[in-house]
């Protein structure tokens, strides 16, 4: 019996596209835009050109999006970017047709929008969904069809069968994040699941140092990054907080207290400076567990102290440690 003309022989998933070679100096290009990760970098890549879907768990701000979009641009490979959220339905991953214009044309594929699930499949792109376990149900069975056979029929459209290269990448936080739900074990059975967690104290002072924008200002002080690094590493494991900061909490503590170093006229060391810098950008990223009489404001300011080793009107800091903003008590 001939082969469907309309599949093309890549679209068996047991077969991976001879094409998907890994290009020369590609993990280490790779590596020189990513800190670190350099086991993570190559499985992703080794799972993408065998051809595999792949799923990134891990908690926020460890660099799975980061990753998944450098690894993409590195292959050469389209993106299509999916924001996982609530209201994402199955209509709006896979497309619609135009009211306006089906009155006038009828349900014609030309009146056909495509959502981004249509896009990669007929590009052959990567279809990114973040934080897919806070997507409905309802919408990851259609990714569990089209994950499993390579295709998905459209109502009134018809089949839309996946050119090669097409592959779903998804990342997710921890289950029991906020908003998130378990999901199915058959999104789990098509897909390559890569755990992921937080980086090295070192590598995180890195990112902080290359990420932190500074403007003009000279550069920051290594040691004075570690600090703020330790401090920010030391909210994941308080016994008042139930979530700690990301390392994303470093990188802003950094470029904030410069900002506000040159705002004030001082320097990032002065302890009015790396406190209200340390208070503006980790008292909104914690969450207190719950039953604590405590404040984020005030556990961020006993860490602060247990690493910055300040008191209240230390020579060099007319100010004296600064307090918690007026007002900003209440935290979630």
């Amino acid at each position: 019996m001939a082969a469907d003309p309309a599949v093309p022989p890549t679209a068996d998933p047991a077969i991976p596209d001879p094409a998907a070679a890994v290009p020369a100096g590609l993990v280490a290009r790779l590596g020189e835009q990513l800190v670190g990760r350099r086991r993570e970098i190559e499985l992703v890549v080794a799972a993408l050109t065998a051809d595999r879907h792949v799923l990134i768990e891990g908690p926020p701000g460890t660099g799975k999006s980061t990753l998944l979009r450098a690894v993409a641009h590195e292959l050469g490979v389209g993106f299509e970017f999916v924001e996982g959220n609530a209201e994402l339905t199955p209509a709006r991953l896979v497309g619609h047709f135009d009211p306006s214009r089906v009155l006038a044309d009828g349900y014609d594929p030309d009146v056909f929008v495509d959502g981004a699930l249509v896009t990669a499949l007929r590009d052959g792109s990567l279809l990114y969904v973040e934080e897919i376990n806070r997507v409905p149900e309802e919408t990851l069975n259609v990714l569990v069809t089209v994950m499993s056979e390579r295709e998905l029929h459209v109502p009134r459209l018809g089949h839309v069968v996946a050119a090669p290269g097409f592959r779903l990448v998804a990342a997710m936080n921890p289950f029991d994040a906020v908003g998130t739900a378990r999901i199915s074990g058959a999104i789990y059975d098509r897909v390559c699941r890569l755990a992921v967690t937080y980086q090295t104290a070192e590598e995180e002072s890195a990112i902080a140092t290359r990420t932190a924008p500074i403007g003009d200002g000279p550069p920051l002080d290594p040691e004075w990054v570690d600090r703020v690094v330790e401090l920010v590493r030391a909210t994941r494991s308080h016994p008042d907080l139930r979530v700690g900061s990301s390392v994303r909490g470093a990188i802003d503590t950094c470029a904030v207290a410069a900002s506000l170093a040159e705002l004030r006229g001082a320097t990032i060391d002065q302890p009015s400076v790396s406190l209200d810098a340390a208070l503006m950008a980790l008292s909104g990223r914690v969450r207190l567990r719950e039953g604590s009489a405590r404040t984020a404001e005030e556990v961020i300011t006993e860490l602060w102290t247990s690493v910055f080793g300040r008191s209240t009107g230390e020579e060099g800091d007319g100010e004296g440690k600064a307090g918690a903003p007026t007002g900003a008590t209440n935290s979630p």
